[in-house]
């Protein structure tokens, strides 16, 4: 194994989603698609070194999402200033919960949702000032 390559989410409202994840997050689109035979919709959006690929499919079931439900727990960003990301987000309606500290890294982080509930954390990098 080398790295991740993308991380995969299906939408209930396709359009919402990528709205929040291009314009609310910030992740720009390297190149999205209609796929007629699926009735689906895939945008790939670029990560970093990752990529996220948003998918709509017709009437997808809901899943479990709470952080405990077994299964993918939550997906992490990076971010090199924690209280400048809540600022943004909580000035686009995206309600963070209070930041805490990683007891065992001293870093700090945040939780939040996307459009569909999914758990989604900011993760704020040690720079060398703080290392």
């Amino acid at each position: 194994m080398l790295s991740i390559h993308h991380i995969a989410i299906i939408c209930s409202d396709y359009e919402r989603s990528r709205a929040f994840y291009r314009d609310i997050l910030g992740f720009p689109v390297i190149r999205e698609v209609y796929r007629a035979e699926r009735d689906s919709w895939k945008c790939d959006l670029d990560a970093g070194k990752a990529q996220i690929e948003l998918f709509s499919f017709p009437a997808p079931p809901p899943r479990p999402s709470r952080p405990e439900a077994q299964g993918l727990r939550h997906l992490a960003f990076n971010v090199d200033d924690l209280d400048g990301e809540v600022a943004r987000l909580s000035a686009a309606g995206v309600v963070c919960e209070p930041i805490r500290v990683d007891e065992y890294t001293g870093q700090r982080f945040t939780f939040f949702a996307d459009p569909d509930g999914l758990p989604l954390e900011l993760y704020e990098r040690l720079t060398a000032q703080s290392a």
